[in-house]
């Protein structure tokens, strides 16, 4: 199929800065765009990952002042790969404090596959402070959706992936494989924490993939990133993000009165679209699209289109 939106023109930050945010956690953060136009938060997935330049671009920088961050214990913030103090509601406050730092009011929030999650435990604790919800690759934290990347689901379509995720690890514990990669990712033996790192990583990077993109699966397998998203995911895993079975369901008539667009790739492997047809039965009024040729990560050319056409239109900007 062929898409009418593509990314906007790189970008760079017009300020940048480091946030202390307590429990010894200091954050990274950068605003693009235009001083005083629309803000908007961009919050990134993994958890774990880190904000990059290519996520600036899905917004135009005249019509909106962004604000990315990493979030704690990843990318520039500090300390790093740190479990201590970091929780999904942890990074609600932060999200807090940076909007008071930033001085808005209220702004739009947009998020994707983890960054998903966050934006919607953000919108239901503050919904009085966010204006419009842009959503990608939903993911809400349920058992199933665990199970799907963790037990029996994805592992039906890269067995062999599949076997050498699971093959790090012996027979008599692999009943429960986040616990024992956990064991692994918070060894003394620095060797041991990256090899677990390193498989934790590859598995989540071929699960983002509509096609095989060997430069990003190098990008996710480089240590630093690797040990990062792969320790701070296995935490958020265990606890199951720190959220109730259903919660982000529950609590969506909480969303009620907030305009929303959710794009949700057809063929996304990592972030099926059960999820997002379900949160669209919660919160009828959300736009929900569904790219049929699309995959989970934001480059694919549909689901850039949706993204940006949902920014353009949050804007106000027309064809």
């Amino acid at each position: 199929m062929k898409y009418a939106r593509t990314l906007y023109p790189e970008i760079e930050p017009y300020a940048t800065g480091m946030l202390d945010v307590g429990d010894g956690h200091v954050i990274y953060w950068e605003r693009c765009g235009t001083p005083g136009a629309k803000p908007v938060v961009f919050l990134h997935g993994g958890p774990g990952s880190g904000c990059s330049s290519g996520q600036r671009r899905q917004f135009d920088p005249e019509l909106y002042d962004i604000l990315l961050f990493d979030q704690r214990g990843c990318g520039r913030s500090t300390p790093f790969a740190c479990l201590e103090h970091n929780t999904t509601w942890h990074l609600v406050a932060d999200i807090e404090r940076l909007r008071e730092m930033c001085g808005h009011d209220r702004w739009m929030v947009f998020g994707g596959s983890w960054g998903s999650t966050l934006s919607l435990s953000y919108a239901q604790t503050h919904p009085e402070r966010v204006t419009e919800l842009a959503l990608r690759g939903i993911f809400l934290s349920q058992q199933s959706e665990l199970d799907w990347l963790m037990k029996y689901g994805a592992s039906e379509l890269y067995p062999e992936q599949w076997e050498k995720f699971v093959g790090l690890i012996p027979e008599d514990e692999r009943d429960d494989l986040t616990e024992a990669y956990h064991r692994r990712l918070t060894s003394d033996d620095h060797a041991v924490q990256l090899a677990a790192a390193k498989e934790w990583s590859m598995w989540e990077g071929v699960t983002v993939t509509l096609l095989p993109d060997p430069a990003m699966l190098e990008e996710f397998t480089d240590d630093q990133h690797a040990i990062a998203i792969a320790r701070i995911e296995n935490h958020y895993f265990r606890h199951k993000c720190w959220l109730e079975e259903g919660q982000l369901l529950k609590n969506a008539h909480r969303l009620k009165g907030i305009p929303g667009v959710i794009v949700q790739g057809r063929h996304d492997c990592c972030t099926p679209p059960a999820a997002a047809w379900a949160l669209k039965q919660a919160w009828p009024e959300v736009d929900l699209q569904i790219v049929p040729d699309g995959g989970h990560l934001y480059t694919e050319p549909g689901v850039t289109d949706g993204l940006v056409g949902a920014t353009d239109r949050f804007a106000g900007k027309t064809a």
